[in-house]
């Protein structure tokens, strides 16, 4: 099987390319912006003429888009996870390749749901940011593009490589700089935030089972379970050995941006987070109802939630 994967070189699509390496049966060719890509090609401001010319060439069986940007403005944000879409569909419309199309899209495209429920598929989306509303209209693009197309919706994805300016590879460079400085307390804020944490590796086995199937639509890929932000902070200290407390800190001023605050001389703890720690704009609850993904990929999540810890701490002891 011939496929070709748009942006391998992002968190998730290196897993992806991985896992479909491991595949001997599929051909791999990866597009995309680096020098290491086999083809580039940016799909954000290139034509779609030139993009059907090369899936005409190359004629692949599947292609699989894992591209787009998760930071910028709006603007941008529509540039690299709307535009960039519509580019991939037109080429696929003009090309006489036929190939299905795997789109990741994501849970930050529903908004917010109410606490204690399970987010399905026909959930009305009400995206709560502009990273979700261009990542819905790319999925609106896939879905009614008339294409043998399949979106899967991944919601928290974790586990080794998470960036580190994600909210929990923030946390785990607090923690590491908590336990080089000898601090015996990390003071954390807005960590009531659950969300339904999936490992990046079984994302990528997701993207390999939908690649094989003939299911179209759109596929929530999680695990079923929502968790707290501030479970996942014991957990993270449990797996680091950090012998330290955990204080959580009634929510910070608007004003705080980030995850983590600057350090300074009149408060020298770690404050995570802010009112809304997670910058996707789905509130205070996300969980995803993941029995489509069961009963039409094959597909249930393996690696639990501690072991993807163990791996972001992994990652961030070794930075110096």
């Amino acid at each position: 099987m011939r496929v070709l994967l748009l942006g391998a070189n992002g968190y998730l699509g290196r897993f992806v390319a991985d896992r479909l390496l491991a595949d001997p049966a599929v051909h791999l060719t990866a597009l995309g912006r680096g020098d290491d890509a086999d083809v580039r090609f940016d799909l954000a401001n290139g034509s779609p003429g030139a993009l059907t010319r090369f899936l005409d060439a190359v004629h692949p069986g599947v292609v699989i888009n894992c591209a787009g940007a998760t930071r910028g403005g709006a603007r941008d944000l529509t540039r690299h996870n709307t535009v960039a879409v519509a580019t991939v569909c037109e080429a696929m419309r003009r090309s006489t390749s036929s190939a299905r199309l795997v789109q990741l899209g994501c849970a930050a495209e529903y908004g917010p749901s109410q606490p204690g429920s399970s987010t399905a598929e026909d959930a009305v989306p009400r995206p709560g940011g502009p990273y979700g509303v261009s990542k819905l209209a790319a999925s609106e693009l896939v879905l009614g593009s008339g294409l043998d197309a399949i979106v899967l919706r991944v919601f928290s994805p974790v586990g080794p490589g998470t960036p580190a300016g994600s909210p929990l590879g923030r946390l785990a460079e607090a923690m590491r700089r908590a336990m080089q400085s000898g601090d015996g307390e990390l003071k954390l804020s807005g960590l009531g935030v659950q969300r339904d944490f999936v490992d990046v590796r079984d994302v990528a086995r997701a993207v390999h089972a939908a690649s094989l199937s003939a299911a179209q639509g759109v596929v929530n890929i999680g695990t079923g379970r929502a968790v707290k932000l501030r479970d996942a902070a014991a957990v993270l200290a449990r797996v680091a050995g950090y012998g330290g407390a955990l204080h959580e800190l009634d929510a910070q001023p608007a004003r705080h941006s980030g995850l983590i605050s600057p350090r300074t001389e009149q408060n020298p703890m770690e404050h995570i987070g802010s009112p809304a720690p997670y910058p996707d704009g789905c509130g205070s609850w996300q969980q995803a109802d993941v029995r489509t993904a069961r009963d039409r990929l094959g597909w249930r999540p393996r690696i639990n939630l501690e072991e993807s810890l163990a791996d972001i701490w992994m990652e961030a002891a070794c930075r110096i």
